[in-house]
């Protein structure tokens, strides 16, 4: 069931919360194939710490990147994605993922 903004907002916090660590410990970006973004260009292994919310619209998938990214301090860059970009993703960062892809 695709989120609002807030819901994701929320969700990402309780994520964080759970895992543990700092902010700057974790990407959060914006796609429209989580499962190619996360696994095949960002090498997040499968047993690792990530999720994922489909939002209702590609609008409030971009503010809760926004948010985290610009006011809460995780890694990440906003605008990034297309239209079709309803996902936001989180995952933590390791010496083996690659931030930049």
């Amino acid at each position: 069931m695709a989120e609002t903004k807030d819901t994701i907002i929320n969700a990402i916090k309780n994520f964080i919360s759970q895992n543990g660590g700092k902010s700057s410990d974790y990407y959060v970006g914006v796609t429209s194939d989580p499962e190619k973004r996360l696994f095949d260009e960002h090498k997040v292994s499968r047993n690792g710490v990530y999720d994922y919310w489909e939002a209702i619209s590609a609008d409030f998938a971009r503010a809760a990147e926004k948010y985290y990214v610009e006011l809460i301090g995780t890694d990440g860059g906003t605008g990034g994605g297309d239209g079709y970009s309803k996902y936001v993703y989180i995952y933590e960062k390791t010496s083996y993922t690659e931030e930049n892809a």
